[in-house]
């Protein structure tokens, strides 16, 4: 998704085999620059990344790490970042929660705009769209001296390096409603109620759970019984199961899928 900085950013369309040079590490001058003045949004998979690696439920990590956000010229709710300001650092940029001098405390279940840095990634028509794909570019700021380094890699090499393949994939659904979403007209706007949906089964999947479970959801949804033991505590399964839901539900014309 999309990450969002200060300082100069030059676009450079890319594809997989393209080559690029960059390193980062705690002996480049610049190191955890790029976890300040940042606008990060969060994606589904990173919620249940991070709240799990914390031992919150997805309630606790919405309040005490995100912060609400519309998703720009559309009036899709997304959550981002929520950055802190600094002990003893007059003036300097906020800050993640999680980045300390030394690196960065989540390391292993980072978000995934900071898994693709410097690389970006978007989509120019959902996945359904034969003519529809997903291209890359490079994020370069004048602080980052990491692209200074002697490693070389392609785009799909990073991409793996870095884990993104798995995050990718699971989010696949999410991005794909986002990009659909944004093909509508400006004047089409979901009610409140859908986008409360929306932002239930995209980012609170313990209560999206209990709205599952506890609710007469099941009876309007059938669901059998191996598929129903998965969801009561896999979140993964979880998720996607509510992002297929959601895209029934928003868009009635995929429901023969």
């Amino acid at each position: 998704m999309e990450q969002l900085k200060e300082g100069p950013i030059q676009p450079m369309r890319l594809g997989p085999d393209s080559r690029f040079t960059f390193r980062c590490h705690k002996d480049v001058k610049c190191f955890t620059q790029c976890c300040r003045g940042i606008n990060i949004i969060l994606t589904p998979y990173d919620i249940i990344r991070l709240k799990k690696r914390l031992g919150l439920t997805s309630e606790e990590f919405l309040a005490l790490y995100t912060e609400p956000q519309m998703l720009e010229k559309t009036d899709i709710p997304v959550v981002t970042l929520k950055l802190l300001d600094e002990e003893g650092a007059a003036g300097a940029k906020r800050a993640c929660p999680f980045v300390r001098p030394d690196g960065c405390l989540v390391y292993d279940d980072r978000p995934t705009s900071c898994r693709y840095y410097p690389l970006g990634v978007a989509s120019l028509a959902y996945k359904e769209d034969p003519d529809g794909e997903d291209f890359f570019f490079m994020v370069r700021e004048a602080h980052c001296l990491g692209f200074g380094e002697d490693r070389s890699w392609t785009v799909m090499e990073w991409r793996q390096d870095q884990g993104v393949d798995t995050h990718d994939q699971i989010n696949t659904q999410w991005t794909d409603l986002i990009v659909r979403k944004r093909s509508f007209p400006p004047n089409m706007h979901w009610n409140d109620k859908v986008k409360q949906m929306f932002f239930m089964a995209s980012y609170d999947i313990d209560r999206f759970r209990k709205f599952v479970f506890e609710s007469s959801f099941l009876q309007r949804y059938p669901v059998d019984a191996a598929a129903l033991a998965n969801l009561r505590s896999d979140d993964v399964a979880l998720l996607e199961f509510g992002l297929n839901w959601l895209k029934g539900l928003l868009f009635k014309e995929d429901k023969q899928d």
